[in-house]
């Protein structure tokens, strides 16, 4: 959508002037508002590209303050709107706040008609160019969660938060059961974050605590019997990129203190070694554990975890996420039949079904699992409930037509919202309608079609 496909919004409450300014802009498209809530209504309905709006808004024209506040509101439902504020001729604070609060650009009234075309004009081609540019970029640059299937709600906000916070240096830490994808999100944090150096990856639950510190820190020639060579460790290794430090719950008591000290200096010394190493890491930290009941045990420093709950990502399990069981579940029975070369492998609708009840208890690896189990042990081409080890659906078939019923959903959901609508603004069509963005004719048909009185 470019700026051209939108309409133009003329925020005046005189409506001589509203008049005026909409018969200078006449090659344009434009609708109208006379106040704040009128004006957001109109940004919600129509997404406009750009925007002239006179400050001294009702109830008080004589203030500024409806208009800063409809500024701020503008932004932050539409951020790359561009904002034009018209403004009295001794009004030059009001109007420089205004551009720094976000508005594009200020005209003092009286404006030539000339002039508010010429602005209004560049303001259209520059929000069609960056609309372009953010276009351009999202085709060309590698997706930081490529490997992140999902079309829940609550997982998609994870993956705008792991992209929002990836250009920073702050300490992730992502809590979640074990199966649930957190070396994927841990991943992800690192591509999007343009770090050059290394992703690295360490299981703090895997290796005996005897060996962990020379692996996370290091050791020099003779530290130890056995020491042949000087060895970097895992933080070193990571220099310039980022650190994964997989079931941080496990780490030893002994060893929390040496890393909060990292943290805190970031500098490490090698085991047998006296000299300090500077290291740039970024860190990102996963459990599947409750760190502050550890805390509350003794087990986990108090100190470390704020040091590594800078940032802390709460990841669903799989049972939770909306449709994602089944649509995993097609993604890997696609890879795994190719491995196989048995490309015609299918589910049955029983087999989707199961998948859809059970718990998966082990999440997206256990999942990942059955399917690569199935693929390679079924004799035909379907697999089945048994294929996969999971018990037959009970009584799902009714439940689930009515909730594939697109229609049926579709008018449960308007009539949720319009009675929701009504209820909020104490039966007023007007108001109902603006808040949801139709027309009065279109919710007088909804409310005729879905019988609600």
């Amino acid at each position: 959508m470019t700026a051209m496909d939108t309409p133009l919004l003329i925020v005046e409450d005189d409506l001589a002037l509203q008049k005026q300014i909409k018969w200078t802009l006449d090659r344009f498209e434009s609708v109208t508002a006379s106040d704040r809530e009128s004006a957001l209504v109109q940004v919600r309905r129509y997404q406009p590209a750009v925007v002239t709006m006179d400050l001294g808004l009702p109830p008080d024209p004589d203030s500024v303050s409806e208009g800063f506040k409809l500024l701020e509101q503008i932004l932050d439902i539409e951020p790359a709107t561009k904002v034009i504020v018209l403004t009295g001729q001794n009004d030059q604070s009001n109007a420089l706040r205004a551009v720094a609060l976000g508005a594009y650009d200020f005209l003092a009234k009286p404006f030539e008609p000339d002039v508010l075309n010429l602005t209004v004009d560049r303001a259209c081609r520059l929000a069609e160019l960056q609309a372009e540019n953010r276009r351009l970029q999202a085709l060309h640059q590698p997706d930081a969660l490529a490997g992140l299937i999902t079309r829940d709600t609550e997982m998609l906000r994870i993956s705008r938060t792991i992209e929002r916070v990836a250009s920073s240096d702050a300490t992730v830490l992502l809590l979640g059961e074990s199966g649930t994808g957190k070396e994927v999100l841990a991943q992800g944090v690192h591509t999007a974050s343009k770090r050059a150096g290394r992703f690295v990856a360490i299981n703090c639950a895997a290796i005996p605590e005897n060996l962990l510190e020379s692996e996370l820190f290091g050791y020099e020639k003779g530290a130890f019997t056995g020491a042949g060579k000087t060895t970097p460790g895992k933080i070193e290794t990571a220099h310039n990129g980022t650190l994964m430090l997989d079931e941080i719950g496990d780490l030893p008591h002994s060893l929390q203190a040496k890393l909060l000290r990292f943290l805190q200096q970031r500098t490490i010394e090698r085991l047998g070694g006296r000299s300090e190493i500077p290291v740039d890491v970024r860190v990102v930290c996963a459990t599947h554990q409750d760190l502050k009941n550890l805390i509350a045990e003794g087990r986990f420093r108090e100190d470390l975890y704020y040091r590594l709950a800078e940032i802390v990502i709460n990841i669903p399990p799989l049972r939770s996420r909306n449709g994602d069981a089944v649509l995993l579940s097609h993604a890997f029975l696609r890879r795994f039949a190719q491995d196989q070369r048995r490309g015609n492998l299918n589910f049955t609708e029983d087999a989707l079904q199961a998948i859809e009840q059970h718990p998966w208890p082990g999440n997206v690896r256990e999942l990942l699992n059955a399917i690569k189990r199935a693929s390679i042990m079924a004799e035909g081409d379907r697999l089945s409930c048994d294929d996969l080890g999971l018990p037959a659906p009970v009584g799902a078939e009714s439940n689930r037509a009515s909730e594939l019923d697109l229609r049926g959903v579709r008018e449960a959901a308007e009539r949720q919202a319009i009675v929701a609508a009504l209820a909020r603004t104490n039966g007023n069509i007007v108001k109902a309608s603006e808040l949801l963005g139709v027309s009065r004719p279109t919710l007088y048909d909804l409310m005729k079609k879905l019988a609600i009185k």
